[in-house]
């Protein structure tokens, strides 16, 4: 977009709240044009420890300390005369300036939330300006695809009767070319998969803190078992694979250097094992997260036994282009989850991305589970035509509109139609 220009007059800057009631920083950038962007950075639940910093204000009298009004005052006083004049279509200009102003790797003194609020602000300024969506903008042409859907339908994590050492379950809608009827059949499995579970455990199944339903067991295989009998039921067999998200760096105990599996202590080996035996049983698109985010052996080992998926890194990589190239050099993984607001600018996203797309390593965008109605990872993965993405369980506003955003750029793109992951999977 060189040549192109509209000059930063203002930047405004408030607390909001996310899906989950938690403030965030909103920033508003207005351009010479009228041209207006804003943006709010979500936040994860499963943080990775690389991650850039959050900045709340530790006040425990206001939001249990989660406010986050001292990231508003240095989005106001810090940033907005600093970028007062910038050019809206120069976002490397404005990521770096920013980051030269933090000076410190994880955005620790003006917060990674900051910066990334007024990086997606100024990037949706410069769409704005143009009168384009911010997706087409990042595709600089008409798209031809959107991403299949992949649906994180229950939910792992410490329960009252059980520990399901895996995160999330996902289903992976593949089978057709239509986004619209991988919707409806993700809606229709998880729907049923209401009373699969009820069946299964004589009530109905609790709402999870991330709008799957709460694990039924600490098996993960009985757990995938269910979700098969609900999409066979559905008569949607053959068109619906599963995905993992583990994220074993909760589960891992770095003394004894184990992790849990089936409440019981299990080395990396024996859970790369045990990981073989799932995708060798059930159709899996992708396994993230399988080990600790430090244990770079065992990915790599890992990347080597499972034949059969889709080996991806999130607390591994951070969407941090210095952890992707060193998980490319050491085969660590296939592909990583592309989560701006890890790294906290909209270029060192992009620059991450572009890395692995040279390397022929998958990008899988993905929403957090803080998130915000208008989250812009929905304009990465459109713009990028990326072949998957992860949106949650489809339950709940800001995840339904995600759904409902890819439903309408496919309408609005002539020719458009679901990215064919046949050649991609492994099974």
């Amino acid at each position: 977009m060189t040549g192109m220009e509209d000059r930063i007059v203002s930047l405004r800057a408030q607390q909001i709240i996310d899906c989950k009631c938690r403030p965030a920083i909103e920033v508003e950038v207005r351009a010479q044009s009228g041209a207006l962007g804003r943006g709010a950075a979500p936040t994860g639940t499963s943080v990775g420890m690389h991650e850039a910093h959050v900045l709340r204000d530790g006040d425990p009298s206001t939001y249990n300390g989660l406010s986050v009004h001292k990231a508003v005052a240095k989005a106001m006083d810090v940033l907005a005369p600093a970028l007062k004049g910038m050019n809206v279509f120069d976002q490397r200009s404005i990521d770096e300036t920013m980051i030269a102003l933090d000076g410190t790797p994880e955005k620790k003194v003006l917060g990674g939330n900051t910066i990334y609020s007024v990086s997606i602000a100024a990037f949706r300024a410069a769409a704005d300006s143009l009168r384009i969506p911010l997706y087409a903008h990042i595709a600089g042409a008409d798209v031809q695809t959107v991403p299949v859907p992949c649906f994180n339908v229950i939910n792992g994590g410490h329960y009252e009767h059980l520990t399901q050492s895996f995160n999330e379950f996902l289903i992976v809608p593949y089978g057709t070319d239509s986004v619209d009827f991988a919707i409806e059949m993700a809606v229709a499995v998880f729907q049923k998969l209401a009373t699969v579970l009820t069946e299964h455990l004589g009530h109905k199944p609790q709402v999870a803190s991330s709008y799957g339903y709460a694990a039924p067991s600490d098996d993960p295989e009985l757990i995938l078992t269910l979700m098969q009998r609900a999409i066979d039921a559905c008569g949607y067999t053959g068109k619906i694979a599963f995905a993992l998200d583990c994220a074993s760096s909760e589960m891992y105990d770095r003394k004894t250097g184990t992790y849990l599996l089936k409440s019981k202590r299990v080395t990396s080996n024996e859970l790369i094992g045990y990981a073989k035996t799932l995708t060798q049983k059930f159709d899996l698109v992708f396994i993230e997260d399988l080990l600790d985010e430090n244990d770079w052996e065992g990915h790599q080992k890992a990347v080597q036994a499972l034949d059969r998926t889709i080996v991806l890194g999130d607390d591994l990589t951070v969407t941090n282009i210095q952890f992707l190239k060193r998980a490319y050099e050491l085969k660590a993984v296939d592909g990583f989850i592309l989560k701006p607001n890890q790294v906290g600018t909209i270029t060192e996203a992009f620059d991450a991305y572009h890395f692995a797309k040279d390397h022929n390593m998958l990008a899988v965008p993905s929403g957090r589970s803080g998130g915000v109605v208008d989250d812009v990872v929905m304009d990465f993965s459109v713009g990028l035509q990326v072949p998957l993405q992860k949106n949650g369980a489809p339950r709940s506003g800001e995840r339904i509109e995600k759904l409902n955003f890819l439903m309408r750029a496919n309408a609005a793109s002539p020719g458009c139609r679901l990215y064919d992951i046949s050649n991609l999977v492994k099974f």
